[in-house]
């Protein structure tokens, strides 16, 4: 067969987020590449970065739906791949939208290392928890905490506010706010499913299936959204410099 296709049942609402978030990242990763051309040259690589994180993402949703429709389980590993990649990602666009106003790539690599520390942490914390030990679940997810604490005080009291601030647009600070608001609340969602793994603080609260609804849901509303906040920032400030 040249195609074989999943069999997917009609109440499979966790397979259908699956599917919907590939073609959803898919479709933003096109439209943040092809928009680069609207925009000025020194906001071409914040909608370049925004078009890598939803195409990583689209890759990854690809394998992780097909792994899901083949195992019925959740594709812990692809998900973390795809996080270890993408999030890094976003934390440069901060870098890349508060550079006009003096960021130093000293910042750069501090989100980055930030990001990267969270993600390990927690992928330790879920994947290597075979026997749903309590203990091992909380230490691992506190140790990633400290890494979400670190960009979510960045973006809201630290050097990423503060260059924000300095910036003489109020479109960029209205948008770095906007991003703020975006780690703050969209990105508890992960958090919180973490807890809800087998040894987590939440576990029975929902199942591991259910999770990935959630996780499914986080990272379209997450990474599509970071994109169209900088699309936005990055269309205003062009039709300013045309105008």
């Amino acid at each position: 067969m040249l195609l074989e296709i999943p069999i997917m049942r009609p109440d499979d609402y966790i397979g259908f987020t699956f599917f919907i978030g590939y073609m959803a990242m898919f479709a933003a990763s096109v439209f943040f590449f092809i928009e680069r051309n609207s925009v000025s040259d020194k906001w071409k690589m914040s909608l370049l970065v925004s078009a890598l994180i939803t195409g990583i993402a689209a890759v990854h949703y690809y394998y992780m739906r097909d792994y899901y429709m083949a195992h019925g389980d959740s594709p812990t590993f692809f998900r973390y791949v795809d996080w270890i990649l993408t999030v890094p990602l976003m934390c440069v666009e901060f870098y890349l939208l508060t550079k006009i106003a003096g960021a130093t790539r000293s910042l750069l690599y501090r989100l980055i290392i930030a990001s990267v520390w969270m993600l390990i942490a927690g992928y330790i914390g879920e994947a290597f928890n075979t026997d749903g030990s309590t203990s091992h679940s909380v230490m691992w997810g506190v140790i990633s905490t400290f890494g979400y604490l670190y960009i979510l005080y960045h973006a809201w009291f630290g050097e990423v506010a503060q260059l924000a601030e300095k910036s003489k647009s109020e479109t960029v600070k209205k948008g770095i706010r906007t991003l703020a608001w975006f780690v703050l609340v969209g990105w508890a969602i992960y958090p919180i499913g973490y807890m809800c793994m087998p040894g987590g603080w939440l576990s029975g609260v929902m199942s591991p299936q259910d999770v990935d609804l959630w996780y499914n849901i986080a990272d379209a509303i997450n990474k599509i959204g970071f994109g169209l906040v900088v699309y936005h920032i990055a269309i205003t400030e062009t039709k300013k410099e045309n105008s």
